[in-house]
């Protein structure tokens, strides 16, 4: 018998804006998507993947190697079975959709990252609700690596603080960031020293803004390891961040930890 309903929010992303005009690809990472997930799934709970659009999440080819795993290859190939075959993986809902069944259906809430979050989540309405639900009824909230800036579509003007980052102009953006029910919490997310590496590595870009500098100006107390991808995570009341691909089973760990006491409670 399942302990309880556990929502996994996926982004349809496929691309990101970059600086001086057009788009690098994206989507969210194995091992940040699936990690998690079978933990939770390990524990005795039942996992729900939704979507803005109700289609399955883009993974970003990057992500897709047994060094995301700890260069353990059987477990790569459990996290690629568990995504392509697992139900849960494959029933994708719309955000809508699940708002309109109830969300007090739901234990708990988890976003994984890759860059993609930053493009739809962060300024998605429906996950504004969702997220303000769970914060009001102080339900652990799970995010990991870019995924924590998925956090900012709880603002009251989440579009209009995107598009003031996007624009470079910090103080518009912290103008619109007013209100914000995670002001003056502790989280973590990808670093911008670990994302200057992705930039000049992998995009062969500069994005627009990093997601470490955004949850400052929106009122977050962003703590950030002195390592580049060491593992690192943050728990502050009902909220739980993962810096990046390497926190991946740490968070997980807290996260059940808290969905347990959650439900005891």
């Amino acid at each position: 018998m399942s302990k309880g309903k556990v929502l996994v929010i996926g982004s349809n992303a496929t691309r990101i804006e970059i600086q001086g005009g057009g788009w690098a690809a994206t989507g969210q990472y194995l091992n940040e998507t699936v990690e998690p997930a079978m933990a939770v799934a390990d524990a005795g709970y039942e996992i729900v993947l939704a979507t803005p659009d109700g289609t399955k999440p883009h993974i970003d080819p990057v992500s897709d190697s047994a060094k995301y795993f700890g260069n353990d290859e059987a477990e790569y190939q459990r996290g690629k079975a568990f995504f392509a075959t697992y139900p849960a993986m494959n029933q994708v809902r719309t955000l809508a959709s699940v708002i309109e069944e109830g969300l007090d259906n739901y234990v708990g809430v988890f976003v994984p990252g890759g860059q993609a979050p930053g493009v739809d989540l962060m300024q998605d309405a429906e996950l504004g609700i969702i997220l303000r639900h769970f914060h009001q009824r102080a339900k652990p909230t799970a995010l990991l690596c870019h995924g924590p800036i998925a956090v900012a579509a709880a603002l009251p003007h989440a579009r209009e603080f995107r598009a003031a980052l996007i624009a470079g102009d910090a103080a518009k953006a912290a103008e619109w960031a007013k209100g914000w029910q995670y002001t003056g919490y502790r989280m973590t997310v990808f670093s911008n020293s670990e994302e200057k590496i992705v930039e000049e590595h992998v995009l062969n870009a500069k994005l627009h803004f990093n997601v470490a500098d955004a949850l400052e100006i929106a009122g977050g107390e962003v703590i950030t390891g002195t390592v580049d991808f060491a593992p690192n995570v943050i728990e502050d009341r009902e909220l739980i961040t993962g810096q990046n691909p390497s926190s991946d089973r740490p968070l997980a760990a807290k996260f059940v930890a808290a969905l347990d006491r959650s439900v005891a409670a």
